[in-house]
């Protein structure tokens, strides 16, 4: 048996081959934030991380701008640009040396929820970016529609009285309903079954991704195949979907081109793919679901604080509600009156730039040893971001950043040639809450006209007043703003607007 005196010398001598590797490492040369990288130390910094991600992130914006820093996770280190200049260089690389798919991937283990055809083959993703949103002039009086049934069943009032109703799960609901309208169309799109897993998936997957950050790489295949709720959501999804599949299937292999009333949806173009691949109803599901995940998070949160922001600040309401209900009256419910409405276009990109969805973006992984302009070296299987709340909220950027200002943006149009810069969908290095460059999120437009859809809808036909719950204060948990989790109260207006078809 070994002595004790062997042990610690072979425990000595790991320990020295480990500094000796951290400090040969590229890794060692990027300043540290909130930490010490050294070995062992730097798994407790991604524990402290979680609870302090954000004030740490604008420590090095503050220190290191223009340059890289790093912060641990509890797996990994983030490497984090700011500034300008490296915003774009990050963009600029090819998906073969930075990718962002494989940061969802390797983040959420997406292969081992969904599949390898629909993580690998994304054309899912190419349909949100084309059809999706060349197609939204067309699509959008059904998602109004939607919602004029939809928000009426899950906030019902009564009367004159004031009715107590917990935002982000009633949003979750009507927004679930309203883009299944365009997704998988009726009848599917009120089958409360499909809805709720379309809504319980995206929470699933995002809680799964939390789970997966407290495990090191080696563990996370393990920890999702015994643990994804996600997994599970989406193979009970399947039979509920599979009728409609055959269905379209028959139909397509009866008629082919021929076909008259063939639907116009997402799942009919998923299916006029996935058909001549021979997918499987499962990866057909899979590609569905992953859809419902940026579009029923990003809009339910955003609708949830814009919310509460105007029950906490009724001086809003008024001015934005005078906006829509004048914009309405000229050019009914179309994409022509939402692109008008240039209050309620600020006032959501103000909420995104005070309090984006998260503190950082332009994710990447590196596929390979990636040395920047600056001699940064940034270490093959690395995530690098960039730091989009501190940008958000930085004086030099934004005057008075650290004031929400509703209306600031519709006043920066009103410039000689500014009118398309500073709406909601336009990105750049100042503006990154929906990423910036070719990767920057493809249904953005899609997901501008639904969250003025619903918000328009509700300003209109409600007023809104906090409950007991009180005001909401934001906070952040990792990279993530934690969401408004309590109730406001709803009283239907008198003189309330019922949706028109254009």
């Amino acid at each position: 048996m070994l002595d004790t005196a062997s042990v610690l010398w072979a425990l000595a001598a790991l320990l020295l081959a480990s500094i000796v590797k951290w400090r040969m490492s590229p890794l060692h040369a990027v300043p540290t934030v909130g930490s010490s990288s050294l070995p062992i130390l730097s798994y407790f910094a991604g524990r402290k991380f979680m609870q302090n991600g954000r004030r740490l992130l604008q420590e090095g914006y503050k220190k290191y701008y223009g340059s890289v820093f790093k912060v641990a996770m509890s797996d990994q280190w983030i490497y984090v640009v700011s500034g300008p200049s490296l915003v774009e260089e990050i963009r600029s690389w090819r998906d073969d040396e930075l990718s962002l798919a494989e940061v969802f991937s390797q983040t959420l283990q997406l292969e081992l929820v969904m599949g390898t055809k629909a993580t690998k083959h994304q054309y899912h993703v190419d349909l949100v970016k084309n059809e999706l949103t060349h197609n939204i002039r067309v699509i959008l009086p059904d998602v109004i529609d939607e919602l004029s049934l939809a928000v009426p069943e899950h906030i019902p009032t009564k009367g004159s009285e004031w009715t107590k109703v917990h935002v982000l799960t009633t949003m979750q609901k009507v927004v679930a309903r309203a883009s299944s309208r365009v997704f998988v169309g009726l009848p599917a799109c009120r089958n409360q079954e499909y809805l709720d897993y379309a809504i319980s998936y995206t929470i699933d997957l995002m809680n799964d991704g939390k789970v997966f950050q407290k495990f090191p790489w080696i563990f996370k295949p393990v920890v999702a195949l015994l643990f994804s709720n996600a997994r599970k959501t989406l193979r009970k999804s399947v039979p509920i979907l599979k009728p409609m599949i055959d269905e379209r299937k028959a139909m397509m292999a009866k008629w082919g081109d021929d076909w008259q009333d063939k639907p116009s949806d997402l799942l009919q173009w998923i299916l006029d793919i996935a058909v001549p691949e021979k997918e499987t109803d499962f990866d057909i599901a899979a590609r569905l679901m992953s859809i419902n995940l940026a579009s029923i998070h990003t809009t339910s949160m955003s609708v949830t604080i814009a919310l509460f922001l105007l029950a906490q600040n009724p001086e809003y309401i008024e001015p934005l509600r005078a906006e829509i209900r004048s914009v309405i009256e000229e050019e009914g419910w179309t994409k022509a009156a939402f692109g008008r409405m240039w209050k309620v276009d600020s006032f959501l990109k103000e909420i995104l730039r005070h309090w984006n969805l998260g503190t950082v973006t332009l994710l990447r992984r590196a596929l390979k040893d990636i040395k920047l302009r600056d001699g940064t070296v940034i270490p093959r299987d690395t995530m690098i971001v960039a730091a989009t709340d501190a940008t958000h909220n930085d004086g030099a950027v934004y005057d008075g950043a650290d004031h929400f200002d509703p209306f600031r943006f519709a006043r920066m149009r009103e410039a000689e040639g500014e009118a398309t810069k500073h709406q909601l969908v336009h990105t750049s290095v100042k503006y990154m809450s929906f990423g910036h460059g070719r990767h920057a999120c493809p249904g953005r437009f899609f997901v501008a006209n639904e969250i003025k859809s619903l918000l328009s809808y509700l300003l209109l036909n409600y007023d809104i007043k906090l409950s007991d719950d009180g005001p909401w204060t934001p906070s952040y948990y990792g990279l993530d703003i934690i969401p408004p989790l309590g109730s406001l109260l709803f009283k239907k207006r008198e003189n309330s607007v019922h949706y028109e078809a254009a």
